[in-house]
């Protein structure tokens, strides 16, 4: 297939570019096993996920990894993190009108001193000044790394809300927004329902927005991402299986992890960098159903989607959402659907 296959029409301002006021308070398209589709609240998730299901979710958390500052010669620097690598390193994506070459010292939200070390690939290798960590820093100075689409500088609302209720470990430079939607009181109602949940790790990284300039599929090199799947977690799923239920995974972070953990056809703990590449013809080994947010035209994402729930019923699904006025993309609304059996 070709990247042009996974290309739709949005309109811009069907582009989210604030949560909804209340989280939660999001639509949800169901697309159901015959294709049919039915245009729901996310509240009625409630009653999509039944008893013996298994929900996973990514407990990534996202930090504030957006820098602004300036290069010792004076022009304008913005320095986006794709990974922390230790103490005083990061690998960043850097903005500039030329770009800093090993040795440029960089002085970073008016208090940071860094220099470029180095290159890896499109990546920049950067030196902290050793008086705070670059986790210090990022938290004392960074900014919440607002997706390229939302045309708007982030604000305080966005350290809350591009961010999950239940995310503990700290990585990602993305949400993994299919759990946006999540509130506290949803999570006790599914637990109450008698609904599982399980959670992987997988850190999104910068490349997640990349665009894709292979034109045929098969020769895009997909970016790695740092995921963990637990040996607790493979035993939820090895029991919601045996019970007849089924696994449920929060967002593509949640099914490139567990179908990471489950390339041998049984899953099995991992923990380490994932670059899988997931397209339509793929057989999935451990996800049962998928809750996700729209994604952006001819993406690796768009590719999983049709992959997971059939390319014309998927590519059918969008046309609807673009038609009945669905808010697309991070901050926007949800999608339900099962795997397609082919």
């Amino acid at each position: 297939m070709r990247k042009s296959d996974f290309y739709f029409d949005l309109p811009k301002e069907r582009i989210a570019q604030s949560p909804p006021e209340n989280r939660g308070e999001s639509r949800l398209l169901v697309l159901t096993e015959n294709s049919a589709i039915r245009d729901c609240e996310f509240s009625h998730l409630l009653d999509l996920v039944q008893p013996n299901d298994l929900l996973v979710l990514n407990d990534t958390r996202v930090i504030p990894a957006r820098l602004f500052g300036h290069k010792e010669s004076g022009g304008k620097v913005e320095l986006l993190v794709e990974r922390v690598t230790g103490n005083y390193q990061l690998l960043a994506h850097v903005r500039a009108s030329k770009a800093p070459k090993p040795g440029a010292r960089l002085m970073l939200e008016e208090t940071i001193e860094a220099t470029v070390t180095g290159r890896s690939g499109a990546l920049f290798e950067v030196q902290f000044a050793p008086s705070r960590t670059v986790t210090e820093w990022l938290e004392l100075a960074g900014r919440m790394p607002l997706p390229p689409y939302i045309e708007r500088e982030a604000a305080d609302l966005d350290s809350e809300r591009y961010q999950t209720v239940y995310a503990r470990h700290k990585g990602a430079v993305a949400a993994p927004t299919a759990g946006l939607h999540f509130t506290e009181s949803m999570m006790k109602r599914l637990q109450e329902n008698g609904v599982k949940s399980g959670f992987v790790t997988l850190h999104v990284g910068a490349g997640t927005f990349q665009p894709m300039r292979a034109e045929r599929i098969e020769e895009h090199v997909m970016h790695s991402e740092w995921c963990e799947v637990s040996e607790p977690l493979c035993e939820q799923v090895r029991e919601a299986q045996a019970a007849g239920g089924r696994v449920v995974a929060v967002g593509t972070t949640a099914v490139r992890s567990l179908e990471t953990a489950s390339k041998s056809g049984e899953i099995m703990p991992f923990s380490g960098e994932t670059d899988i590449f997931i397209t339509p013809g793929y057989s999935f080994n451990c996800v049962d159903a998928l809750l996700t947010n729209f994604h952006l035209p001819e993406s690796t994402l768009m590719m999983l989607v049709t992959a997971f729930g059939g390319y014309e019923p998927v590519m059918a699904a969008y046309q609807h959402a673009i038609e009945q006025h669905y808010r697309f993309f991070s901050y926007g609304d949800a999608m339900f659907l099962q795997r397609h059996q082919q």
